[in-house]
């Protein structure tokens, strides 16, 4: 690999694959997952799994730690981005489609702008920006109001799933923001994605230990999909699209970096449908445009300022 000024084309192409297409199958390998694992004991697999593999490639590697402080930093930020974000995204899946939170997730941009108070008095200036909000938040409710109750399941809850899908959002643009502006030093993409991986898995296993998630893996023989869908989730999603997301923000602008917000939507649409027998109506695909169209508008603008 070329250094981090002048990275391979090729590797740039794979790294854009996994966060494109990777990250828009995940939410139907969390379907499948569901099958037979509760919420919290998939995310506490996952990640512990996927740290516990990236700590051993460390080790062979001789790579560096980050200081204590930023340790403090990533512990948190991991907490917040994969429990909280990632993490949620489980739980409203067992009300809503793969698609449906997918489209939900895609909102990510725009808590981004909400969120980061230090640019409040550039962003909220802009009209378009406004307008972009308006949009893409007014998209997510007529989705959630044109969204059946059994799209997802005998115990689908449109409502609620949308509740907790947008929290996750809320939780993972947080969680970035806070590992943006406390993080001290250099990019050691390895490393920090090990301690934010650790730091999810220990947490969401212990909720999943509160919850009295683990009793249940003993009382039914769980599906060999579930177990499928899971290990998808530890290698493709949390070690190689996880991985080549914190890479490509350290090497490409964030502006091309986050244009996997418009493509995962898409890419979960279709394998949902193809997979899982998905669909969505008319006039959620029109909502779907607004929340789209809100995602761009707000994205072109902010970079606007942003330059």
């Amino acid at each position: 690999m070329k250094n981090r000024n002048n990275p391979s084309p090729i590797v740039l192409v794979f790294a854009f694959i996994a966060i494109y297409f990777i990250w828009g199958t995940s939410y139907l390998a969390i379907i499948y997952a569901l099958k037979g694992l509760k919420p919290f004991t998939i995310s506490a697999f996952r990640y512990l799994a996927a740290g516990l593999l990236l700590i051993i490639w460390i080790w062979i590697q001789k790579a560096s730690w980050p200081s204590g402080n930023d340790r403090k930093v990533l512990v948190i930020s991991g907490i917040l981005m994969l429990s909280g974000g990632s993490g949620l995204v489980v739980v409203g899946e067992q009300y809503i489609s793969s698609g449906a939170a997918a489209i939900i997730v895609a909102t990510e941009p725009l808590f981004f702008v909400l969120f980061d108070r230090y640019r409040w008095n550039l962003y909220f200036s802009s009209k378009r920006i406004i307008a972009g909000l308006f949009l893409g938040f007014a998209g997510i409710v007529l989705f959630t109001y044109f969204t059946p109750d059994r799209t997802a399941g005998l115990h689908a809850r449109p409502v609620l799933g949308t509740i907790i899908t947008l929290l996750s959002a809320v939780s993972w643009v947080a969680g970035a923001l806070y590992a943006n502006h406390r993080l001290t030093s250099g990019a050691r993409n390895l490393s920090n994605s090990a301690i934010q991986l650790i730091a999810a898995g220990l947490f969401s296993g212990i909720i999943a230990g509160v919850k009295g998630e683990f009793s249940t893996l003993f009382e039914v023989a769980i599906p060999i999909s579930a177990w499928l869908g899971l290990t998808y989730l530890i290698i493709m999603g949390s070690l190689i699209a996880y991985l080549s997301f914190n890479w490509l923000i350290t090497v490409q602008p964030p502006a091309v970096v986050s244009t996997h917000t418009y493509v995962n939507p898409i890419i979960a649409i279709f394998m949902g449908w193809l997979l899982a027998a998905e669909s969505l109506s008319r006039i959620q695909l029109i909502a779907l445009g607004f929340v789209m169209a809100g995602v761009v508008l707000t994205q072109l603008n902010k970079q606007k300022i942003a330059s």
